[in-house]
């Protein structure tokens, strides 16, 4: 796998990048979204087989290329697996030209002060350099924001960025994830914290290190400007975090240098008793209407 390549993909492609990488804590959800009831599944195993298969089905899609989607993010299990004979982040980048990233939090812990921070992380070397070895070129990890305090939020980001030198520290780009709940009360508080606190850690990175941002998209159009033109910045990437698609599509295009990671709102509209073209067409209409919120600023 070309870096450089990819690297400029990431920093300058048109598109938007696939978050293809529900937990266990999330699957379920997922599956019953995609009309696949808990009753169909006895064990976890199956339940991730299954959500592999509906996994494997998007990426095989015609719609699923590098044109539109410069990227996805799997989960682990997802990457230990095989997409078309081959594992999944080489067939990504092999076969539809789409850049490989791994999930590589472990959850949240218990709310504290307004935040959530991640869990523990012991095995993450261990994790990283499998990453590694298997084409992976970048990590995601989540925390979330649930108040606008001061205190929980700058914990919350000095937490993600130290997590994320360890990882530019194996050669993978990270994907720094402080979610902002999108109906707490005082959002817009919160992300004036937010974007200071995330602008004191990207003063502090050395010249030669960037990563990414996955952010709540804003009260406010452009709030996050500033960070989209910082230096240490590859990219800013936005979630849906619950808007629906239209909703988070139309305030997508509203924020300049912003692309998209979407779950949810990807999946949206998918369903497992759909023929393949029926699949195929719900999400190529998907697909074309994220990428045109993502390249609209």
């Amino acid at each position: 796998m070309s870096k450089a390549q990819q690297t400029e993909q990431m920093r300058a492609g048109n598109g938007f990048i696939a978050a293809l990488d529900q937990s266990g804590g999330s699957t379920p959800k997922a599956l019953k979204l995609y009309g696949v009831d808990a009753s169909a599944y006895a064990s976890e195993e199956e339940m991730y087989g299954l959500i592999h298969d509906m996994r494997a089905r998007i990426v095989n899609s015609p719609a699923f290329t590098g044109d539109q989607i410069i990227g996805a993010i799997l989960f682990e299990r997802t990457m230990d697996s095989d997409i078309g004979g081959k594992p999944s982040a080489t067939y990504l980048w092999e076969n539809r030209r789409v850049v490989p990233f791994l999930k590589v939090d472990k959850g949240l812990a218990d709310e504290a002060d307004g935040v959530c921070m991640m869990k523990p992380m012991p095995e993450l070397d261990t994790l990283l350099e499998k990453a590694v070895s298997k084409g992976i070129f970048g990590t995601k990890m989540r925390s979330v924001i649930n108040a606008a305090s001061p205190s929980g939020i700058a914990a919350v980001v000095e937490q993600q960025f130290a997590v994320g030198k360890q990882i530019l520290s194996h050669g993978l780009v990270p994907i720094i994830e402080p979610e902002v709940t999108i109906t707490i009360a005082d959002k817009a508080e919160a992300e004036a914290i937010l974007l200071g606190e995330i602008t004191k850690q990207l003063d502090a990175l050395p010249a030669d290190q960037q990563v990414m941002l996955k952010l709540t998209l804003p009260e406010a159009a452009n709030a996050y400007k500033p960070l989209v033109d910082h230096p240490r910045v590859m990219r800013v990437v936005a979630l849906s975090g619950g808007y629906s698609r239209d909703e988070a599509n139309t305030r997508l295009s509203n924020n300049t240098g912003i692309i998209a990671s979407f779950s949810r709102a990807l999946t949206e509209g998918l369903s497992a008793q759909q023929s393949d073209a029926e699949f195929d067409d719900t999400l190529a209409a998907t697909v074309g209407s994220i990428y045109a919120a993502s390249v609209a600023g």
